[in-house]
């Protein structure tokens, strides 16, 4: 008897925790839009030049060998901004935990493609996540400004976790994606975390290293 009434004022625990997070995502999703405004640019003849454009990573493929249309539509945003002379250096951070997982590889080559040189681009593989992009920028490669480059769902939270690191960022918004609930459940809870990371946890990157200066070519 002891037992079962433990287990159910545990599971009552849970229960009405997972509901207090799930309002304070909500709650961080509404402070988060309102720290992006101003910030977001949809058009490539507003919005200003900065330096260095910093490409948020996801994978290239989907199921099979479909192309992942985050991916393609991220890389045509970098390219846009390249060539409009909104940016003139990019980097490009994502996951390389493996061998075989290879995001801003494959980002680079694909940015190639679109005309981009190869001396215009900068690697950052240890960006596991959108924190460690935006803090690696400033403390490994030496940024206080640049423009970051996502959809704007994602741009909005990188733009939160930029202004309290002290940075001063834009972003320019990649053509949208279809998104379902699972994705805008998964960002909800992601801004909750990015809230508490930076504001109450103190979290890290997960690597940091030797400073990596960037060189811009003049074009």
């Amino acid at each position: 008897m002891k037992w079962s009434k433990l287990i159910l004022r545990f599971s009552g625990f849970l229960v009405v925790t997972g509901i207090a997070f799930l309002f304070f995502c909500l709650w961080a999703d509404g402070h988060i839009r309102a720290n992006a405004k101003g910030k977001l640019y949809n058009s490539l003849s507003e919005i200003p030049a900065n330096d260095v454009g910093l490409v948020l990573g996801t994978s290239k493929y989907l199921r099979g060998d479909i192309i992942n249309p985050y991916f393609k539509k991220r890389i045509i945003a970098a390219a846009e901004l390249f060539r409009g002379g909104k940016i003139k250096h990019i980097i490009v951070s994502g996951d390389n935990t493996s061998r075989s997982y290879n995001e801003p590889r494959d980002m680079k080559d694909m940015l190639m493609k679109f005309g981009v040189p190869e001396h215009s681009i900068t690697c950052d593989y240890a960006g596991l996540r959108t924190f460690d992009s935006i803090f690696r920028a400033k403390g490994i490669f030496g940024l206080n400004s640049f423009t970051i480059i996502s959809q704007e769902f994602h741009n909005e939270r990188a733009l939160y976790i930029a202004e309290c690191l002290g940075l001063n960022c834009i972003a320019y918004n990649a053509r949208p994606v279809y998104r379902g609930f699972n994705s805008k459940l998964r960002e909800y809870i992601a801004r909750g975390k990015a809230v508490l990371d930076l504001n109450v946890l103190g979290t890290g990157p997960k690597y940091l290293g030797d400073p990596i200066p960037i060189v811009i070519s003049q074009r």
